[in-house]
């Protein structure tokens, strides 16, 4: 049986999104503030996940060798660069996050047995490239403050407390909810990204973030008038809401992840099939409660 091994690096680099055969005006309407001169840098995070059986020492590669790879195929080029400039590729397609995991697998797959590269630009924007063409995934990370109750309204408060314990309390309770959405699509050759990220995360805004924030879950949502707002619920809702948006972008939803406290998450996947990333985390649908 194979096994996936993970191993992480960082590097700090600059970019900036502008293509000169745009006006300047166009540039700024494409890429706002990331178009800005002479461009800005992030903290990059960069995990390597491979796949393969165990040798007769136990391992699936030598993480000696595997670190030595990363860093002279991918860390000493790229790290305290401009990475507009820093490989060729870069040159003709922007250096957004899921290009630059796209060119980290075309670096290091001669050298790797990979399944997935995972690069975060920061804690609330991230990328999955698996070497499927120029398939990715990007992932946006948010938050909201809500409460709920749950309780089945044909079940006396005894009942509910049986099913659902102190969360059945007749005032409710709240949480900070922690939100990520997964999309899917294909890498543009020139941008470099699958979708316009301003408009993404102002459609997350506008479809979750401004309905859900500060409110009564049970009273100020109507879906949840009729459905206990569990996380799976309330994940399985986002995702029904932002099916069809995300399509109008030109890319799919592929999976939402609602974090409700440090030990309770939920993941919903928008496929009945469970692709490598999905198998990367476990299942198609998760609940973590500890």
């Amino acid at each position: 049986m194979d096994c996936i091994i993970n191993r992480r690096a960082e590097f700090s680099a600059s970019h900036r999104y502008w293509l000169p055969e745009l006006s300047e005006a166009e540039n700024i309407a494409n890429f706002g503030a990331c178009g800005n001169f002479p461009g800005h840098g992030h903290n990059y995070e960069l995990y390597v996940s491979m796949a393969g059986p165990l040798d007769e020492y136990g391992m699936v590669l030598n993480l000696s060798d595997v670190k030595h790879i990363i860093r002279q195929e991918v860390i000493e080029p790229l790290n305290f660069s401009f990475l507009n400039q820093a490989w060729p590729e870069f040159e003709q397609t922007l250096p957004t996050t899921e290009f630059i995991a796209y060119a980290i697998w075309q670096r290091l797959s001669p050298h790797l047995p990979l399944v997935n590269i995972q690069l975060s630009e920061h804690p609330r924007l991230w990328a999955d490239y698996q070497g499927n063409a120029m398939e990715a995934y990007l992932s946006v990370s948010t938050h909201f403050s809500a409460a709920h109750r749950l309780a089945l309204d044909d079940l006396s408060l005894e009942d509910n407390t049986k099913i659902y314990g102190k969360c059945a309390r007749p005032h409710g309770h709240g949480h900070n909810y922690h939100l990520e959405v997964t999309i899917k699509g294909e890498i543009n050759p020139r941008t470099g990204m699958i979708v316009d990220l301003v408009a993404l995360e102002s459609l997350i805004k506008d479809q979750i973030i401004e309905p859900f924030d500060h409110t009564f879950l049970n009273k100020d949502i109507a879906y949840f008038a009729q459905v206990v707002p569990t996380a799976e619920n309330i994940a399985i809702h986002i995702r029904d809401l932002l099916q069809e948006p995300v399509r109008g972008l030109g890319a799919q939803l592929h999976k939402i992840k609602l974090i409700e406290s440090p030990n309770n998450s939920c993941e919903v996947f928008c496929s009945s099939t469970a692709p490598a990333l999905e198998r990367l985390s476990g299942t198609t649908a998760q609940l973590v409660n500890v």
